[in-house]
């Protein structure tokens, strides 16, 4: 493996949100997801569960590594005080993070605004990134609107995909939310989510935001992966190893 692919797994082990959103997972899948976080190489930025696995995860993760958890996921059509519910007992059992799925079907970009407000104030000094299920939107100019709202409503990080819909990221959507995010007036964040699997994918993505953002800007407080299998081509890399696909992306 040469010393290019090392750099790139390092870099995207180091904004990786290791993920486990399978509808069936149990609490030793998530056990195992929490060992697998601190790896040989350097630990993960975070993990993402589901909100009831929170408490469990706070116990035994490794120290500096954060925990996300989602709300309004995965088709972001909850009612807003069953989504403010969940979020407060999420803070409240050890959750750093909140990824929430804004109301994308929503036509009126003040909706989504005021469903984003309502989740940051409820969050707090939590980090709040609004999952905006850019395979959804059906036009650049849409996608526009619905990340600008979210913005707007107090986002610090737009992510593209819950990873469940019909379509995860591309790099047409991620370009756009990098130039949202680079003319905001405020630090965002941008994650990419959504069939994120090898380190040929993360390579694209890193290459990407180093074009446009600029190399500092590849930190976990500005950009992340979500994904379950690219830990496995990481690692792979990381080890000298040729790079496999896993089996399954979340």
């Amino acid at each position: 493996m040469t010393a290019s692919a090392c750099l790139i797994a390092q870099q995207a082990l180091a904004c990786l949100d290791l993920t486990l959103l399978e509808d069936d997972c149990s609490e030793a899948d998530v056990d195992a997801l929490v060992r697998r976080a601190d790896t040989p190489h350097g630990p993960v930025a975070a993990i993402c569960i589901w909100s009831h696995f929170v408490a469990r995860a706070r116990k035994t993760l490794a120290p500096g590594i954060r925990i996300a958890t989602v709300v309004n996921f995965p088709r972001g059509d909850q009612s807003l005080n069953t989504v403010l519910t969940e979020t407060r007992a999420a803070l409240a059992a050890g959750a750093d993070e909140i990824d929430a799925v804004v109301p994308f079907r929503s036509a009126d970009p003040a909706t989504i605004e005021a469903f984003v407000r309502a989740v940051r104030n409820e969050a707090g000094a939590a980090t709040l990134k609004a999952i905006l299920e850019t395979a959804a939107l059906e036009t650049p100019q849409r996608l526009n609107d619905v990340a600008t709202a979210a913005l707007a409503g107090g986002a610090d990080f737009l992510k593209t995909s819950t990873g469940k819909g019909t379509g995860g990221a591309t790099e047409s959507a991620v370009e756009a939310l990098l130039a949202i995010a680079r003319e905001s007036e405020h630090s965002i964040g941008v994650k990419v989510s959504g069939g994120v699997r090898s380190l040929a994918d993360a390579e694209r993505y890193l290459t990407l935001v180093d074009r446009e953002m600029g190399t500092d800007w590849i930190t976990p407080s500005h950009f992340r992966f979500g994904a379950s299998g690219l830990l496995t081509a990481l690692l792979a890399a990381l080890d000298g190893r040729s790079d496999a696909a896993p089996k399954s992306g979340y």
